[in-house]
């Protein structure tokens, strides 16, 4: 259990981020490698859905891309890397990485006020207009929702799950 809690509202939120990154990795680490590349889900049209392998690497692109529409309003520069399919090996040091640089992103705006908040005004490409508080709350929904897909696969038999650490 964390001990150490960021002050305010956006620090609330990097804490839970953190949180569920931190239960998304430990449920890849425990899956075989031959069943984190196996197709689980051959008829989804969501390419990024099929296996362990690209749910993961699509939750670590999608997250520096959340902390892009970030600095980008902030002028912070960006330098996350390409997207790529990650291996079970790299998607650990990958994610981890990936969330420092959101930490990163939002060092500083831990007790932004809520007209702070609501200020930062983005576009996402896939429609809505959020404000940082429904941004950071939609990134750490999206870890969520992804890491229960990947529990419903192993309760469904399509993938296997070793002893939980």
């Amino acid at each position: 259990m964390k001990t150490n809690f960021r002050k305010g509202a956006i620090g609330a939120l990097m804490d839970e981020y953190e949180r569920a990154a931190l239960e998304l990795k430990v449920l890849v680490k425990n899956i075989t490698e031959s069943d984190f590349q196996k197709i689980v889900d051959p008829d989804t049209k969501d390419e990024d859905c099929r296996s362990v392998q690209t749910i993961v690497s699509h939750v670590n692109n999608s997250g520096y891309g959340y902390a892009n529409y970030i600095r980008d309003w902030f002028s912070i520069p960006k330098n996350s890397p390409e997207r790529k399919l990650l291996s079970q090996k790299d998607f650990q040091e990958e994610f981890e990485r990936m969330v420092v640089y959101t930490s990163e992103t939002l060092e500083g705006k831990w007790e932004y006020s809520d007209e702070e908040v609501m200020k930062l005004k983005v576009n996402v490409h896939w429609g809505p207009q959020y404000d940082l508080e429904q941004l950071l709350e939609h990134a750490i929904v999206h870890i969520l929702r992804h890491r229960r897909q990947i529990e419903k696969f192993a309760a469904a038999g399509k993938l296997t799950l070793l002893k939980m650490q």
